[in-house]
């Protein structure tokens, strides 16, 4: 992992640098550093600085690749921060297209949030993360039932089949219940189809109403902080 520097800190070094383009910080890249897997390399708005993805993080490089730069970018004039709009971006999904008669829904209190998670019944993490969503007010949970686990999709299977989803899915996650062994027409193909299409690699996936997706558990806390950042 790279030590992250702020961004304002190395100025004086972008001032030296002169317009390339993508493809010459491509070339550059590759023949000075071929072993740093580098993707996504893009123009951003200061001349001669590209913005690029390592490690799934945004990264900042000069056109000859010899300097990159980790931290938030943020246009002086108006203070926006241009790193977090570019995290925004590439890690977002439509929202509107989510099939969402394959999940399981679960309203609390009003429901006016909205709130996906890809949730596999025998991953740890998604058993955390169930108790933090508990706290939770307001808000409409889709639980696309997403299991990575090959001993997962039995279970998974059942618990769509029960009469009631949703408790069951509670009582698996958070009390061990198992399920009553039961068939019926269910949407776990479709949804591990859907999570190849989404790059859903991980659970619990959480995918917020703007179309922002995280990988991995959160607190209510966090939850609420990001709402509250987004403006959800």
């Amino acid at each position: 992992m790279f030590k992250k520097v702020g961004i304002f800190s190395i100025l004086s070094f972008i001032s030296a640098l002169s317009f390339a383009n993508v493809e010459t910080v491509k070339s550059n890249l590759n023949q000075n550093y071929p072993n740093i897997q580098v993707t996504n390399i893009q123009k951003t708005e200061m001349a001669g600085l590209y913005s690029a993805n390592l490690d799934k993080q945004i990264i900042y490089l000069d056109e000859n690749a010899q300097y990159m730069f980790v931290g938030s970018m943020v246009r002086m004039k108006d203070q926006k921060n241009l790193t977090k709009d570019l995290v925004l971006k590439q890690n977002s999904i439509d929202w509107k297209k989510l099939p969402f008669k394959d999940a399981i829904k679960t309203v609390k209190g009003n429901g006016k949030r909205e709130l996906a998670i890809f949730s596999d019944p025998n991953c740890p993490y998604c058993k955390k993360l169930e108790t933090e969503l508990d706290k939770l007010n307001d808000v409409t949970i889709y639980t696309f039932i997403y299991p990575l686990k090959q001993q997962s999709i039995a279970v998974s299977k059942q618990i769509w089949c029960d009469a009631n989803q949703a408790y069951a899915w509670k009582n698996l996650l958070e009390k061990n219940i198992q399920p009553k062994a039961k068939t019926c027409a269910n949407p776990i193909e479709r949804n591990l189809e859907l999570g190849r299409k989404l790059d859903v690699t991980g659970t619990p996936t959480l995918i917020f109403a703007n179309g922002l997706k995280m990988v991995g558990g959160r607190s209510a806390e966090d939850i609420q902080a990001i709402w509250k950042e987004l403006g959800l």
